[in-house]
């Protein structure tokens, strides 16, 4: 059985490239053999990912997300069966919020931000195809 998971955390360090590097590195490299694929944004504080994959696979990395310590505030937006992925295309695509067209952050929330916490997990995962749509990944891993 296939479902997807989106949540949202606030970064426990800064957001450095190397930080960011280690995160991607990590699940390029441990979630395909899980069947695991989704995207990560993210901002100058805020992660935004969807994981879609099997049931149990997906259930233990948010379980291993939630006690990653680089994350705190970790919350589901979203959570479903599916019966397709929509990210399925993906190990792990990256995208840099601080690159995309503040109109289109309108489009989806009161502020031209990404805060995940304060819309609905519905416009979030939109936002996130959209920028699928748009090539706005940073690269695809």
């Amino acid at each position: 059985m296939l479902v997807r998971c989106l949540y949202a955390s606030r970064a426990a360090v800064p957001l450095t490239p190397d930080v960011l590097d280690a995160i991607l590195e990590q699940s390029r490299k441990n979630n395909p053999p899980r069947g695991i694929t989704g995207m990560l944004c993210m901002s100058d504080e805020v992660f935004v990912q969807v994981l879609e994959g099997g049931r149990d696979e997906v259930c233990e990395l948010y379980n291993t997300i939630v006690g990653d310590k680089r994350h705190r505030h970790v919350r589901i937006l979203a959570y479903e069966e599916i019966s397709e992925r929509r990210f399925g295309q993906w190990t792990m695509g990256h995208v840099n919020i601080a690159k995309v067209n503040a109109s289109l952050l309108l489009k989806y929330s009161e502020k031209a931000t990404l805060n995940p916490f304060a819309c609905s997990g519905h416009a979030t995962l939109a936002l996130l195809e959209e920028l699928v749509a748009t090539a706005a990944i940073v690269n695809r891993g």
